[in-house]
């Protein structure tokens, strides 16, 4: 069984002001995470992904400016968090600037 991995992604403005925050789910989808799959060649990773949760749930997006995507192991230690090929797609869509991630 694959471990399943709790990852946050902040969307925030140029001055650092949070606009949202998403969080990764194995029972949630939504329309973009299977529009953005797709669009991959990926159909089937269609359980929402904390960046396009973080997107979903900015009621600003046109003044979203970076985008940190944290992930940390049981030890507190960060982990890696590079987004996929997926939520790459769906920020290059939104137009943000800048990726962070662990």
């Amino acid at each position: 069984m694959k471990t399943r991995q709790n990852l946050t992604a902040i969307i925030t403005d140029r001055k650092g002001n949070v606009l949202s925050i998403g969080k990764n789910s194995y029972v949630k989808t939504h329309p973009l995470q299977a529009r953005h799959a797709a669009m991959m060649g990926v159909p089937d990773k269609i359980h929402l992904h904390a960046e396009i949760h973080a997107i979903t749930l900015c009621k600003k997006l046109d003044r979203a400016y970076k985008i940190s995507v944290f992930r940390y192991g049981k030890n507190g230690k960060p982990l890696l968090a590079k987004p996929c090929s997926i939520c790459q797609s769906a920020i290059r869509a939104t137009g943000i600037k800048i990726v962070e991630h662990t």
